[in-house]
């Protein structure tokens, strides 16, 4: 039998016909529900997002009317000279810098913290290096007799394993004896240049307010001009630090300590069962256990420590996946224990669980990945999914708007801020 090209184009032409055919039967009656049905799921976050962007807005501009800072709330007269006691009027500091592998820095971070104003002899600087470079960790080692030998109270410590990384390492940090001694621990990460008087200007607001066990200060970036990448990471940080951070301290006396540049009270930070390598955001933990136990927390805007933004992907998409996966975990092991506490209020449960956690830990990278990297691309495919413009334009563009607040030298970068 003789086959003919024109019998082979219609059967090619009809195969295509069955496959768009089957293809239209999928989107109809599978496709296209699950598609309006997660659209209007993602419809549901987004609102959620926009309001609690919304309220942050109007509750940070109340507050900067209304000039509630933390120096008009708490005690703070600056701690002075006693003549009777000489320098054990002051607390006993202890200065954690956790390191691995900082080859570019550690001088700058050892340095730094080495040269906070503060009695030589009230002050302990504590070098936890869990370096696996041989040479990297001669190299600290060597900084920190040089500095030692400048009668600085600098002590560096190793360990046998990495085991908890940087939570493990702080917390056999807190083991050595000498630590015994000191009231306060403050923690600078290696990357992280404190100004002399950070001491000075934190510490007042611990030692005057027993019930304070945090005091945070604001980061500042020294390489936000390095490249795009680094732009568009001090814009959604400076809103973390202007906005979130600012309304959790004024509202509620809770927030999410950022790991580096605080202080805590080490009685707080015991009782609050020291640190837990339990998930990747070991500094949420701590936070988290200690406002349950009836802690408050204070954020200080004007305090900056200066401090390096990741400038490689590969270091920004680590840091992301550890800001992204640690809270949804920790929210999973920590949500009926925040539910049966009876140390905290009603109003501080329902802030930790649904605007902390759920809004802005899990719902706003759901709605990132799903509505804006599967749900609309997938329109193109699927046409007839109809998606609100107050949904894909009105509400993303707003939260985008209000991301920018605190870094106005950016707005021009806005067209492609994430949202979220």
């Amino acid at each position: 039998m003789e086959v003919t090209s024109g019998s082979l184009r219609w059967a090619g032409d009809d195969i295509i016909g069955h496959m768009g055919s089957i293809w239209d039967q999928l989107k109809i009656l599978i496709i296209l529900p699950m598609l309006r049905g997660t659209t209007f799921l993602c419809l549901v976050m987004s609102v959620m997002l926009f309001v609690e962007k919304i309220y942050m807005t109007v509750v940070i501009v109340l507050l900067k009317i209304f000039g509630k800072r933390p120096e008009k709330v708490y005690k703070c007269e600056p701690l002075c000279d006693d003549l009777e006691l000489g320098n054990s009027a002051f607390p006993m500091i202890l200065v954690q810098i956790p390191m691995y592998n900082e080859k570019e820095v550690y001088k700058l971070s050892i340095g730094a913290a080495c040269g906070l104003s503060w009695p030589s002899d009230r002050i302990i600087i504590q070098v936890l290096d869990d370096s696996t470079d041989p040479l990297i960790k001669d190299m600290v080692k060597i900084e920190c007799q040089r500095w030692a030998s400048k009668d600085i109270n600098i002590r560096y410590e190793i360990r046998e394993s990495r085991n908890g990384y940087k939570a493990g390492a702080l917390k056999d940090g807190m083991k050595h004896s000498y630590v015994r001694d000191c009231d306060f621990v403050v923690i600078f990460d290696a990357d992280f240049q404190p100004e002399p008087d950070f001491l000075v200007r934190s510490l007042p607001f611990l030692v005057h307010n027993p019930e304070v066990a945090l005091v945070q200060a604001r980061w500042k970036f020294v390489n936000s001009n390095e490249c795009l990448m680094t732009r568009m990471q001090e814009m959604s940080l400076d809103y973390h630090f202007t906005v979130e951070q600012e309304v959790g301290s004024s509202i509620y006396a809770f927030f999410g300590f950022n790991g580096t540049a605080g202080v805590w009270r080490i009685s707080a930070l015991n009782e609050a069962g020291g640190w837990k390598d339990r998930t990747t955001v070991e500094d949420m933990d701590l936070a988290i256990r200690a406002s349950l136990k009836g802690w408050k927390f204070i954020y200080l805007s004007n305090l900056k420590v200066k401090n390096e933004l990741p400038s490689s992907f590969k270091a920004y998409r680590y840091q992301q996946h550890r800001w992204s996966c640690g809270p949804a975990n920790l929210f999973k092991q920590m949500f009926m224990e925040i539910v049966r506490n009876k140390k905290v209020s009603l109003l501080k449960k329902v802030h930790v669980i649904y605007n902390f956690f759920f809004v802005r830990k899990i719902v706003a990278h759901i709605v990132t990945f799903l509505f804006y990297c599967v749900v609309i691309p997938a329109t193109v495919f699927v046409p007839e999914l109809n998606i609100p413009k107050w949904g894909s334009v009105y509400i993303p563009s707003i939260i985008t708007i209000l991301n920018a607040v605190g870094t106005p030298r950016s707005l021009h970068l806005l067209a492609i801020l994430d949202p979220f």
